[in-house]
């Protein structure tokens, strides 16, 4: 068997969702929106699992839970959304440069309908500075969108800080917290958001599925138009099997974090010490203590993170990388551009995220693996490089 270490990408469904789900796929198949027994049952299904998901974000009202295909969905709904019904008092747009591409290409869709977007700077560690957000309110300004962890680096964002800012200004406040979900308490008054997205296949839970939390008073304007379902928020036959399933991954989820947070915590530290302590020129992406405790973010001086990726899994480790290679030229992500790294030296960063299934010899495994991969790419880079300078 491999290792995976992409738990930030997604996680393995958990058997008992899976079974949870079962009967919703099979004899208890009614659309929910159906007036009949078999319609009631699933309806009853629905609204069980949009409470379980209330209760483990600290809501008070079930019904502020919009269920929806996923985090790309629910971040277009509370961006673009939020900012369409506020538009009358205002169409200036706070988010950053590091925000998934979800939010960033929700803001450059308003931006082409006559909304103002500010693109808010990260420091070198990628932290936001809630000085900065400050600064940059006016007037005209509706809505802040700011994850609450980054998806790359793990970095968490001071959103409870920026959530009271936006509260004493009466400006809407959404936050992606699609990776915090599962891996940091979340409590929707105490962070002060406004609008809160969640992913249901990052928890351990199906994909295509995923949920906006929407607090009460607080307008969203459809972005699916149809029926008058989950409130007249979000059109289309719900998908119950996969709210079942979601609902049933996040309170397994929810009552292992603690224990798992810590055991996770201890085997990213292992990993990441071991790789900066062993290969010269390795660099850390990131806060080393805001982020979330199963994410690091790596950079190999001289080396492309798309290189390093395939070679690992060659090797049977599956990790995420950074960066892109196009026309022979490295383009490392939007978040580590940000941060200031440089695609000619820093080649990118590779992303170990790690999960329920990581062992302790799965990291000692990446670790004895990583120094020659490292050295045999750096090789044939500087064998390239000198053949072209003969050339």
């Amino acid at each position: 068997m491999g290792v995976y270490l992409d738990y930030n990408a997604t996680t393995p469904m958990r058997f008992e969702a899976v079974e949870a789900m079962r009967p919703y796929l099979e004899s208890h198949f009614g659309n929910a929106s159906s007036g009949h027994s078999r319609g009631r049952e699933a309806k009853r299904a629905l609204e069980e699992a949009r409470e379980a998901l209330a209760s483990a974000l600290v809501v008070r009202e079930k019904a502020s839970v919009v269920f929806v295909s996923g985090g790309t969905e629910a971040d277009n709904l509370a961006v673009k959304g939020a900012a369409w019904a506020a538009r009358e008092r205002g169409r200036h747009i706070v988010t950053s440069v590091v925000e998934h591409h979800a939010v960033l290409g929700a803001c450059r869709t308003l931006e082409t309908q006559g909304f103002d977007v500010t693109y808010l700077p990260v420091d070198t560690e990628g932290l936001i500075d809630p000085e900065g957000v400050k600064q940059s309110l006016r007037a005209d300004t509706t809505v802040i969108s700011l994850m609450h962890a980054n998806n790359e680096t793990g970095v968490i964002c001071p959103v409870a800080e920026i959530g009271q800012l936006a509260r004493e200004r009466g400006i809407i406040f959404h936050t992606d917290a699609v990776q915090a979900f599962g891996r940091l308490p979340i409590d929707v008054e105490a962070l002060g958001v406004d609008l809160l997205t969640i992913s249901g296949h990052k928890i351990y839970g199906p994909k295509g599925i995923g949920a906006l939390y929407v607090r009460p008073g607080v307008e969203v304007l459809p972005q699916i138009h149809g029926g008058g379902q989950e409130h007249g928020v979000r059109a289309g036959t719900e998908n119950v099997a996969a709210a079942v399933g979601m609902a049933c991954a996040t309170r397994l989820t929810l009552e292992s974090m603690p224990t798992e947070n810590r055991r996770l915590r201890a085997l990213r530290d292992r990993l990441e010490d071991g790789i900066l302590g062993r290969i010269p020129g390795a660099r850390r992406n990131g806060d080393r203590d805001q982020r979330l405790p199963n994410t690091t973010n790596i950079s190999f001086r001289g080396i492309q993170a798309d290189a390093l990726m395939v070679a690992l899994d060659l090797e049977g480790v599956e990790v995420s990388a950074g960066a892109a290679c196009a026309a022979g030229s490295i383009e490392i992500s939007h978040v580590l551009r940000a941060m200031g790294r440089r695609p000619e030296i820093d080649g990118g960063g590779i992303r170990f995220s790690l999960g329920a299934g990581t062992t302790e010899a799965e990291i000692e495994r990446v670790l004895t693996l990583l120094p020659p991969l490292v050295e045999q790419i750096h090789g044939a880079t500087l064998q390239s490089a000198g053949d072209r300078v003969r050339a």
